[in-house]
């Protein structure tokens, strides 16, 4: 492959990329919420900062964790999101997919070690991705519970057990946010004055 080949495969990959920032989360139908800032690429930013911080928390590879989070949903692109309802009707055909996506990349070989190690769920770094995961839809819960949906704080009954995440570090986080309120983090610095 030449090197403009390459640089033409990848400006594709980018695009493809993109279409995620109007790919809807699915849990939309059964939070009853039409939140439409909640789509694929605000929830990979956000697991990608959770999964740095768990990985310092947690003496384990950031670089490795932030590239498993932002990469762990790039099949959504073509398959779409699914919710637990559609999970249990639809075949995803994840791995087909992200070797249609990566085929002729440079990074190729990288990407598809970095997604491989994810889905195995057996290094510290993988699981730690995967709670950073599970953190992201925690915050989602309690911000959608505390702005009155009923069926977050149903949701979120069950995350407060914790029973998904892995890590110490992410099941003491996970307390923490249960404990406060979405608001808190600009309680001590607001201002009714200018400077």
């Amino acid at each position: 492959m030449t090197k403009k080949q390459e640089i033409i495969k990848l400006a594709h990959f980018l695009y493809e990329l993109g279409t995620l920032r109007k790919t809807a989360r699915a849990h939309r139908q059964t939070l009853l919420t039409d939140d439409l800032s909640d789509n694929i690429a605000s929830h990979s930013y956000r697991v990608a900062i959770i999964g740095w911080l768990l990985a310092e928390l947690e003496n384990a590879n950031p670089d490795k964790i932030i590239k498993m989070c932002l990469l762990h949903d790039i099949a959504e692109t073509r398959s779409n999101d699914q919710n637990w309802i559609h999970k249990r009707y639809v075949k995803v055909f994840e791995n087909e997919i992200t070797n249609d996506q990566l085929k002729n990349l440079p990074q190729e070989t990288k990407f598809k070690k970095i997604l491989s190690e994810y889905n195995k769920r057996e290094t510290l770094e993988s699981k730690i991705a995967k709670d950073a995961d599970l953190i992201d839809q925690i915050l989602l819960l309690k911000e959608y519970g505390w702005q009155g949906n009923k069926e977050a704080k149903e949701w979120l009954k069950g995350a407060e057990q914790g029973k998904k995440l892995t890590t110490t570090s992410a099941k003491v986080l996970q307390k923490e946010i249960i404990s406060q309120k979405p608001s808190d983090w600009w309680q001590n610095i607001w201002t009714a004055k200018r400077r």
